[in-house]
């Protein structure tokens, strides 16, 4: 017969993170652990679930604050269901298609940014003579979702607009 709970070396075995980082997430409220007479900590194997969705929140550059907000969602005192999970991603939805859109326009506009030496500025999707995507505001404004630049899926446009037309 299975255990129906984990300690926190079985859950840091199972779920291939580091029992610091688990204490860690649980401080911050993003998984719970009931507690033995002994004052050890017990996790329902419920809680490996979460943890697997935390890591790959994580992998895809979300911060811990956004994966809290998501887990909040997800009902307390008993196992979250298919349909809650589902109703979770469905929210996360247009921010993975943005951030999958960001990654793919990086990945088909970099081989043509490293190692160009910038060879041809005419072409360079980094350059920006006089800094003019600086009214647009900070960051990689040609590569940044929503960030108005009529350049931005255009073949070579990988810019990032901090590259002033000064040198």
């Amino acid at each position: 017969m299975r255990q129906e709970t984990l300690t926190i070396g079985e859950l840091a075995a199972r779920s291939g993170v580091a029992t610091s980082a688990l204490r860690y997430y649980e401080r911050l409220g993003l998984i719970r652990a009931g507690r033995t007479g002994g004052n050890q900590r017990r996790y329902d194997r419920a809680e490996l679930r979460r943890v697997s969705f935390i890591r790959i929140a994580q992998q895809l550059g979300v911060s811990l604050a956004d994966i809290r907000e998501a887990l909040a969602e997800l009902p307390e005192g008993r196992t979250p269901t298919k349909a809650d999970w589902a109703r979770l991603s469905a929210g996360w939805r247009r921010r993975l298609d943005e951030k999958i859109d960001l990654l793919t326009r990086l990945r088909d506009n970099l081989a043509g940014c490293i190692g160009c030496g910038c060879l041809s500025l005419r072409s360079c999707g980094l350059y920006n003579p006089d800094d003019e995507l600086a009214a647009q505001g900070p960051g990689p404004r040609r590569m940044l979702p929503g960030s108005g630049s009529a350049s931005a899926s255009a073949p070579g446009a990988a810019g990032a607009g901090a590259v002033s037309g000064r040198r």
